[in-house]
């Protein structure tokens, strides 16, 4: 039994590119699309963001830098997914796109598309994500609902993070077990 968990599990993660490719216009875009379409991604998750929760717009307009990414997760007993983004300098609008992927282990069993908000207090904490990357190793709290509208307002060791759905800004940031990464091709 515990065989064909497995070999469910893996199926279910080895069709995430099937995913992903099922969204995009074409399967061929040029670094150029990719760019432009993770661009349109940061913009209308920051309008939505600011939309639900007033205290990260304040907090964005303090931030040295912020990043955002679109990703795809997929959970059968264990979950893997990914997704791309973008990193931005504010002031100089200095831009580096990058990827992401997660797995772990747990009870589940589905599809979530969502979007991830990072803002960065500070010039070190912006490089230290772009230049060497992160590893998330528990889960970051953001705001969610009206009650929490002016919650996860604030820095937290440098950083505020959000996760946004269709549904909306989630009331924590599910990012245990992910990993940031330079996406070379991006950044040529």
């Amino acid at each position: 039994m515990k065989k064909w968990i497995i070999i469910v599990a893996i199926l279910a993660l080895a069709g995430m590119p099937a995913l992903r490719a099922g969204e995009e216009k074409s399967g061929k875009e040029s670094p150029a699309e990719k760019r432009a379409a993770l661009d349109a991604v940061a913009r209308e998750s920051l309008t939505k963001l600011f939309n639900e929760n007033g205290g990260a717009e304040k907090i964005h307009a303090k931030a040295y830098g912020y990043a955002v990414f679109d990703n795809h997760k997929v959970a059968f007993v264990v979950s893997g997914g990914g997704g791309s983004g973008v990193a931005v300098e504010r002031a100089s609008d200095k831009r580096t796109y990058m990827k992401m992927g997660t797995g772990g282990v747990g009870v589940g069993l589905g599809y979530k598309k969502y979007q991830v908000v990072f803002l960065f207090e500070t010039k070190e904490v912006f490089d230290n994500f772009v230049e060497k990357g992160w590893k998330a190793e528990a889960q970051a709290s953001a705001a969610a609902g009206t009650a929490g509208s002016g919650a996860g307002s604030v820095f937290t060791n440098g950083m505020a993070t959000y996760q946004m759905t269709e549904k909306g800004l989630v009331a924590q940031a599910d990012i245990a077990g992910t990993k940031f990464w330079k996406d070379e091709d991006l950044n040529k």
